[in-house]
């Protein structure tokens, strides 16, 4: 395991090489966050970064519902059953592998590994716009219907889980990078996606920290372009 630190925010890197999975400690006031929790297997090692701080695990934050993000919370809330264990409102439904879809969104099928049964129980909910401890909870819809992004407003760093790859390079979600497909793969509307990746440009974070490849630093330009392919690729795919 690998770590990467901006001020408060700490990334912790599983497989960089092979499949990265990346998961974030946020230091708060009342301990640390956890935003996403890979797979089971990082479990034993997540609980070492979160020990070696020396600061209790107060909540867990999930992207989205996709199994590649939520696998090691069942272990850690056997460590630290106070921990709180939050999804947003809208992902809750796939949590407990519900796939239909609401009559507004698009109806494409979701897609990805989503929970047959499920996992664990969420403690709470949230809606877009919600504080949840430092954090401005941001939905991003796109890659499933109720993925969210973080913002971390002392470092602006933005922890975008699958909104964005960066392995591969930098990619809006839904838009296929063949070095790393599997982000793209799992995408349920890339249109969605795209609109959700404009929203997030204009927050001009100076950090894009996702959940599969390395963080961004003043990624604003980077961004743009990224949009900008994707939507050349969506028109291809239509034309």
């Amino acid at each position: 395991m690998n770590k990467t630190t901006w001020g408060i925010v700490t990334q912790l890197i599983f497989m960089p090489r092979l499949f990265p999975l990346n998961s974030y400690l946020v230091e708060e006031s009342d301990g640390l966050t956890l935003i996403d929790a890979c797979m089971p297997f990082t479990g034993k090692k997540l609980h070492a970064a979160i020990r070696a701080t020396g600061k209790p695990l107060t909540r867990i934050l999930l992207t989205h519902a996709h199994e590649d993000h939520i696998g090691a919370v069942p272990y850690l809330k056997s460590v630290y059953p106070e921990a709180r264990i939050g999804i947003s409102r809208r992902d809750a439904a796939l949590l407990r592998g519900n796939r239909s879809l609401l009559p507004h969104e698009a109806q494409s099928p979701v897609k990805g590994g989503v929970p047959k049964q499920t996992p664990f129980e969420p403690d709470f909910l949230f809606d877009d716009g919600e504080r949840i401890g430092s954090l401005l909870a941001i939905a991003s819809p796109g890659h499933t219907p109720g993925h969210f992004c973080f913002l971390e407003p002392e470092s602006k760093a933005l922890i975008a889980g699958d909104a964005f790859q960066t392995k591969g390079g930098l990619a809006v979600s839904g838009h296929l990078k063949w070095a790393f497909p599997f982000p793209a793969m799992a995408t349920w509307h890339a249109p969605t996606a795209i609109a959700s990746a404009s929203k997030m440009l204009e927050l001009r974070p100076n950090v894009l920290a996702v959940g599969h490849g390395p963080a961004l630093l003043q990624p604003a330009s980077a961004i743009e372009k990224a949009i900008e392919d994707a939507r050349a690729a969506l028109r291809r795919h239509a034309g």
